[in-house]
């Protein structure tokens, strides 16, 4: 059998483990993106010069109160509002360790799947094409954990904002409140970098030879 054929079984068998191996984020990784998502929320709109009038003019005639957008609470509630939905732009990369499976952008075993469609390899997953890039299950779960954590430590992340920036979100959010002791590895955890070959899903998907093949990951 030639080498390209052996190459597409090794691909779509991968996805199929990565399936088999689906499970549940747990509590440190809910709180590790959830104050990832929170920050680079914050990160976006600190810079602003916007200045907010709060209060109603008064027969007095005193004037509103003036605060900067960049302190007040509107931009913490803004932010707020939608961090766990950006939850849903993750993707499982199951062929990382631990936390590090959940990213954004295309895990390496799907990119090198597509590749091979695009080159007329048919590959069959178990569901249509187009529903490949939705959110997972897992990805799906973690933003319903992420907005029942932020509901639950809603004042926590208050106090943080008003009160202890100088002190890093995940740190006093998930260390100091939300986990256990024994429930913190996740936030030792570090990417450094795709494991593995560089390119060689580009590789394998640049091959000419098999096109027209059907491969199911269900029967492999």
């Amino acid at each position: 059998m030639e080498p390209f054929f052996f190459l597409c079984l090794f691909c779509v068998c991968s996805f199929a483990f990565a399936v088999d191996d689906e499970r549940l984020p747990n509590r440190c990784e809910v709180c590790k993106f959830l104050t990832v998502e929170l920050q680079a929320t914050l990160d976006k709109t600190g810079r602003s010069k916007e200045v907010l009038e709060l209060g109603a003019v008064l027969d007095t005639g005193k004037r509103k109160r003036k605060i900067k957008y960049n302190t007040s609470e509107t931009r913490l509630t803004e932010a707020m509002d939608t961090i766990c939905e950006g939850i849903l732009q993750y993707s499982v990369h199951a062929e990382r360790p631990g936390s590090l499976r959940y990213a954004k952008g295309t895990s390496q075993t799907m990119a090198t799947l597509k590749n091979l469609v695009h080159k007329g390899v048919k590959v069959e997953l178990g569901l249509p094409y187009e529903l490949w890039d939705e959110p997972s299950v897992e990805v799906s779960d973690m933003k319903k954990q992420c907005e029942t954590m932020l509901e639950q430590y809603e004042e926590v992340v208050e106090d943080w904002y008003f009160n202890h920036q100088d002190k890093r979100l995940e740190r006093f959010l998930c260390e100091t409140h939300v986990l256990k002791t024994s429930e913190l590895e996740c936030l030792q955890e570090v990417w450094k970098g795709d494991m593995g070959i560089k390119g060689s899903g580009e590789e394998a998907a640049s091959e000419g030879e098999g096109e027209g093949k059907t491969h199911d990951a269900g029967e492999l």
